[in-house]
């Protein structure tokens, strides 16, 4: 058995498992094949953290083998990106932290309480030069996985705790500034956060998302880019393929502020330069999906529209479990080309699945407009807006399908308005 003290560090490690991270199903799988994505050569300074975040993936979906191959993996990963006279350090803490709990989850107490008392071990060699924040290389561990969950603003915190701790880590400062802008991506940046991208570009010149980030930012406060914007292209095309080789940022540059064509031409010879990458795969399938629904149905090109489910279908089955968003664009694309015998059958069988709530409000909310614009079935519509409406999970789908339903119930020639305050009314108490 564990000893009082042993029970008691458990909630106290810092490690992925008491860091509160969003463990639905769903999330899950779209960040496992994420960060397979990243690849190991662009994204080689985060090989430790990425197999750690692997691990803690893998055991919440049951693979306790896969998580124990992953965490190893991070361990090895962390000594050789360190290299250092010791084989362990204070980047190890968060390691051992997931590998007593994962062998505590196992029944492995021995093995467990080893590794309790590692990282015992290694907080009293190491501690933190903050008596309020832990070890810098644990606030930036922790700051990495929370932008890969979302939570971008506290991820800077984190970060900048970690660089006020020990300011020489230039990805550190790098991925600070990532998080400032991801954070803020629905608003033009502010010149104090434009200056931050700027100041980070020159400390990290080889980094050409942050590249991208800056050139999109420019564009956005009016500066022409177009020149930039090719030579940059060049250079993220002789990149490893990656997610963090800036083709996706570079790619919506090209759309919004060059030209739609070029983007989806760009994207092709990106695609042809690497066939059998399902990354580049899915950027291309975004930027055609991108060129269909920004053209009118009168002036719809037949073989842009072929193209473009052709890619959705394959990188679909290339990401068969965290796909669901490409899935939705497919079956609205068939709505676009009036296929629709094609589109029914693709939201009847999304309707079908076993779906975490939001994805279920989503699928919901995008079928509840096929039918209400589409299709004219104004009725059947309410129904399905209500459905996303009744599950009890804040969404952007369900305050999207409430306010839809809210206009609804105020048209004049609304036959079922009533129906629809009265739903309305028992959603609120």
């Amino acid at each position: 058995k564990f000893s009082a003290f042993q029970t008691q560090k458990f909630p106290s490690l810092e490690c992925h498992f008491t860091w509160d991270l969003d463990l639905s199903r769903s999330k899950l799988l779209c960040l496992q094949d994420a960060l397979e994505d990243i690849g190991p050569e662009l994204g080689y300074c985060w090989l430790g953290h990425i197999y750690n975040l692997q691990g803690f993936i893998h055991h919440q979906l049951g693979l306790l083998e896969d998580a124990r191959r992953f965490l190893c993996r991070a361990a090895e990963a962390f000594r050789q990106l360190r290299n250092t006279v010791s084989d362990e350090g204070p980047w190890l803490v968060v390691n051992y932290g997931n590998m007593a709990w994962l062998h505590h989850r196992l029944g492995e107490r021995a093995r467990s309480g080893e590794y309790l008392s590692k990282v015992g071990a290694l907080m009293t060699e190491y501690p933190s030069p903050s008596a309020d924040d832990p070890h810098p290389e644990i606030c930036a561990e922790k700051a990495w996985t929370l932008m890969k969950f979302n939570q971008k603003l506290l991820a800077v915190d984190y970060f900048q705790k970690a660089i006020r701790m020990q300011p020489d880590m230039v990805e550190w400062h790098t991925s600070r500034v990532l998080a400032l802008v991801k954070a803020f991506k629905k608003q033009s940046l502010d010149s104090d956060i434009l200056e931050k991208v700027k100041i980070a570009k020159q400390h990290d010149p080889e980094n050409l998302y942050l590249v991208a980030l800056y050139l999109e930012a420019q564009a956005q406060k009016g500066a022409r880019i177009q020149d930039e914007a090719q030579k940059l292209a060049r250079r993220v095309l002789a990149k490893p393929v990656s997610s963090y080789s800036g083709v996706k940022p570079l790619l919506r540059l090209y759309r919004i502020h060059v030209s739609m064509d070029e983007a989806v031409d760009l994207a092709e010879e990106a695609l042809e330069r690497h066939p059998s990458a399902r990354y580049i795969k899915k950027c291309t399938a975004i930027c055609y999906k991108r060129k269909v629904f920004s053209q009118s149905n009168n002036h719809l090109d037949r073989s842009l529209m072929d193209r473009a489910i052709s890619l959705h279908k394959q990188t679909i089955a290339l990401y068969p479990q965290s796909s669901l968003k490409m899935q939705i664009s497919l079956a609205n694309m068939y709505v676009k080309s009036n296929q629709r015998a094609e589109a029914e059958d693709a939201f009847e069988e999304l309707l079908r699945r076993d779906l975490d709530p939001e994805e279920e409000q989503m699928v919901c909310s995008f079928y509840a407009k096929y039918l209400q614009y589409s299709q004219k079935e104004r009725k059947k519509s309410v129904r399905f807006y209500m459905r996303a409406a009744a599950i009890p999970h804040h969404s952007f789908y369900r305050d999207d399908s409430i306010r839809r339903l809210e206009r609804m119930s105020e048209e004049k020639r609304q036959p079922m308005s009533g129906d629809i305050e009265d739903f309305l009314v028992h959603l609120s108490i």
